[in-house]
């Protein structure tokens, strides 16, 4: 069969190496794709928005299934243009994706179902938000409520920090439409554990757990980015929580949607804070988290394909979801100033040392293929994942690998799964 993956970065990459495992697939496609997609898949000019080109490409070709990987398309309802064109596909229609497309949806879809999240109030006027701040309990979180790439959450110590941080979401615009609307939501504390799960509209299958590291500099310090790395699984994420979250949180997640109209077929991100009082929901993605997906999808047993059309066809209560006993860790390699400003264009060495690998990898988020070699082309440029037979062995054969590649202005975080040696 032919595939067609729609998305760009380390996340596409993952999910075109669990593609290229099943027997059933003879050709895949990418739209855009990159330099390491490209080395398994024949990329096609195409962006991501550009619905109609995509929905001819894949009609011309005959594509049997499309994997939409990227949230912007799936927000913006490439999924539903798509099935309006007879043709198959792997994501949430748009009325669903609204799960990850506002914050605020999503707030008020918790509260309805009473699926448990931080205490919060959605806001439309800069004005009534700068109001509610004076009498809210300090720290708070202020959340732009649409797509901002990762970056669009604000934590705010103090009464002063939290109404330049509206100024910053509502005024300055700093992530565009996103801050049309802003979520003020209470501060929680605790260990956050990614969960990403397979659903068929009524049926959900979880996978293993993850944790991911967005803050760009050691220790948690510097700004928000759309992550520097992860592990799976958690050490944190014990029985007892997984036991609570399928209780509370996953299956009513699912009926919630199913409830409101909204049948939800595709994958979601659970965003999960440990709080002393339980698990609570942080956010919803709707589809595979980036870079959680480098961690996962290596160690899934599944035929991918698999999974995917029974998520499409409703059927996905007869798969037996299967990871491997083992641990897996990414460590992000970026240019030297992301994710404020970086050069582009430098030389990568070393992409030859993961070939033909079954326990690393060295998967492609921000590259290009030029004449003289594959170059950087982005802020968070390479995905290194090793696994391990524990967290300690995947973390240690990471930063390893991370040695066998260069280029300049190549910048990491020295510290991703530390928290491995606090479990």
């Amino acid at each position: 069969m032919k595939v067609l993956i729609v998305g760009s970065g380390g996340r596409e990459h993952a999910i075109a190496a669990s593609v290229a495992k099943s027997p059933r697939v003879d050709k895949i496609y990418c739209t855009p794709g990159n330099a390491g997609i490209g080395q398994i898949a024949e990329c096609v000019p195409i962006g991501a928005m550009e619905f109609d080109k995509i929905v001819e490409f894949a009609k011309e070709q005959a594509i049997d299934l499309t994997i939409v990987g990227m949230d912007d398309p799936l927000v913006g309802g490439l999924v539903d243009e798509m099935e309006a064109a007879g043709l198959r596909v792997f994501g949430p229609r748009k009325n669903a994706a609204i799960l990850e497309g506002s914050k605020a949806f999503s707030k008020d879809l918790m509260k309805k179902y009473n699926i448990p999240t931080a205490a919060y109030e959605n806001f439309d006027d800069p004005q009534a938000a700068l109001v509610y701040l004076e009498t809210a309990k300090m720290p708070v979180v202020l959340k732009a409520d649409g797509l901002a790439l990762g970056k669009g959450v604000l934590i705010c110590q103090t009464l002063e920090e939290a109404k330049e941080g509206v100024r910053t979401i509502m005024e300055d615009k700093k992530f565009g439409a996103a801050g049309n609307r802003m979520v003020i939501e209470e501060f929680m504390t605790g260990r956050e554990v990614s969960v990403l799960s397979f659903v068929d509209g009524r049926t959900i299958r979880i996978m293993s757990s993850a944790q991911d590291h967005k803050r760009a500099q050691d220790g948690d310090r510097g700004l928000n980015t759309g992550g520097m790395g992860t592990f799976s699984p958690s050490p944190f994420y014990t029985e007892e929580v997984d036991a609570f979250c399928k209780e509370h949180i996953y299956q009513a997640t699912v009926d919630a949607m199913a409830a409101e109209g909204r049948p939800f077929h595709g994958v979601i991100f659970f965003g999960l804070m440990l709080t002393q009082d339980g698990p609570r929901v942080l956010e919803y993605n709707a589809r595979f988290g980036d870079p959680e997906a480098q961690v996962v999808l290596p160690r899934m047993k599944n035929d991918i394909i698999e999974v995917a059309e029974a998520c499409i066809d409703g059927t996905l209560d007869q798969i037996d979801l299967q990871f491997e006993d083992n641990a897996a860790v990414c460590v992000v390699l970026a240019s030297e100033g992301y994710p404020v400003s970086y050069e582009k264009g430098f030389l990568i060495n070393g992409l030859e040392r993961f070939v033909g690998s079954d326990d690393y990898y060295c998967f492609h988020a921000g590259t290009k293929q030029t004449e003289q070699g594959i170059v950087t082309n982005g802020g968070r440029v390479l995905g290194v994942t090793a696994k391990g037979k524990d967290l300690k062995e995947a973390r240690a054969n990471a930063y390893e690998a991370t040695k066998w590649i260069s280029f300049d202005n190549k910048y990491m975080r020295n510290d991703i799964g530390k928290a491995i040696d606090e479990a």
